[in-house]
């Protein structure tokens, strides 16, 4: 797994960076969709979590999920079209795993993408996602994780 900044990064998903999500392709065609740990420096212990419901229809860079913090309330954006699957039972009661483990029990939703042969050529992955995520960190003056 590589780091910027201190922050996890692996190289072999998938970033909309500007949103700060990840998403994972399954071999059944469906995302898992989580925030980054650079997300979860920057917006602090999550608090809660409200997740469209399964079946809801969702548009790239919409909501997919709202969580908040102790200093924030926002929305994790969906990085693709497509209809919520599945939501993470875990975080109803643990919302805390979204910090803990972002990138494993700490996902938000899984997605069954409408368009996803056009909808990841917008996303970003490897070496072009660390180099991004770093410049995204310059500009914004984030220490680190």
């Amino acid at each position: 797994m590589a780091t910027v900044r201190g922050c996890d990064i692996p190289d072999e998903l998938f970033y909309n960076v500007d949103s700060n999500v990840w998403a994972s392709l399954d071999e059944s065609g469906n995302l898992t969709i989580g925030m980054t740990s650079y997300a979860c420096s920057l917006s602090g212990q999550i608090v809660s979590y409200t997740p469209r419901k399964v079946g809801k229809l969702v548009k790239k860079n919409k909501s997919c999920a709202t969580v908040e913090s102790g200093k924030w309330v926002g929305p994790v954006k969906a990085p693709v079209d497509g209809e919520v699957v599945e939501v993470n039972p875990l975080l109803e009661t643990q919302p805390e795993l979204i910090n803990a483990d972002p990138y494993g029990q700490g996902w938000i939703i899984r997605l069954r993408p409408s368009h996803w042969s056009e909808d990841v050529t917008d996303l970003i992955s490897g070496d072009v996602a660390l180099a991004q995520f770093d410049k995204k960190m310059e500009v914004d003056g984030f220490g680190g994780c």
